[in-house]
């Protein structure tokens, strides 16, 4: 019989890379008005319904990344709450819960970190991705994957030449999510540590340089990159 994989906020941005995944998986995409993550009835009723094996967290607030500042309430019911229901529903059945943060919940000052570094994040989107992390820590049929990774084409005009990061595209990412569909606890999911301008330059030439020392206004951090040992080892066995 075919796992079955539930996929929360599978009508975004990544989930429509998932979709066109080649699988062996049968796997749903509930919209909002399906699936309400707000509405702890509304996952209950859904999850009764589809059976799923595994459920994959996509579901939350992301962009702007001030709308976090801007947009409180709205921040912590999707990113905090949102998530304390889907791990409240998954317990309930047992099912495997792999839950989407970001690297972003690391200082972001030396870089290079590991999934026992300490925590200190760099702004509120990550806080509130932290606050999602809380729930999920506490039921260990649970992957939390620490995800450094952007759209394919980069959206912006310009990237940080002084900011360091260990990008990797959506599509590089929806490809190896399934061979970690196994695994437990934490794990950093990224590419190689670089600067932002550097990373994107190889898909696109004509990306202007810019400098986020002299853009003190935008909370980003220096250097936010990664350390991906253990997911390279753990794919290297796959």
């Amino acid at each position: 019989m075919k796992k079955r994989i539930l996929v929360t906020g599978g009508t975004g941005r990544f989930g429509s890379i998932l979709k066109r995944l080649k699988t062996n998986y049968e796997i749903f995409f509930p919209n909002k008005t399906t699936l309400d993550i707000t509405d702890f009835r509304s996952i209950q009723k859904y999850i009764k319904l589809k059976k799923p094996n595994i459920l994959i967290h996509l579901a939350g607030l992301s962009r702007p990344m001030n709308i976090h500042d801007h947009k409180i309430k709205k921040s912590i019911d999707l990113n905090i709450i949102g998530t304390c229901n889907i791990t409240k529903a998954c317990a309930e059945k047992n099912i495997k819960l792999i839950y989407f943060s970001t690297n972003y919940v690391y200082p972001g000052t030396k870089g290079n970190y590991v999934e026992s570094d300490s925590l200190l994040p760099v702004n509120n989107y990550a806080w509130s991705k932290l606050g999602g992390e809380c729930a999920v820590q506490l039921y260990k049929n649970s992957l939390i994957l620490r995800l450094s990774m952007t759209e394919k084409p980069f959206v912006h005009k310009a990237a940080f030449y002084d900011a360091k990061n260990s990008f990797m595209y959506h599509d590089e990412v929806a490809k190896i999510l399934l061979k970690l569909l196994n695994e437990k606890g934490i794990l950093n999911v990224g590419g190689k540590i670089q600067s932002i301008y550097n990373f994107v330059k190889i898909e696109n030439p004509k990306i202007k340089k810019i400098f986020l020392k002299k853009n003190k206004k935008i909370k980003m951090p220096i250097n936010s990159s990664i350390n991906t040992k253990k997911m390279k080892k753990i794919l290297e066995n796959k």
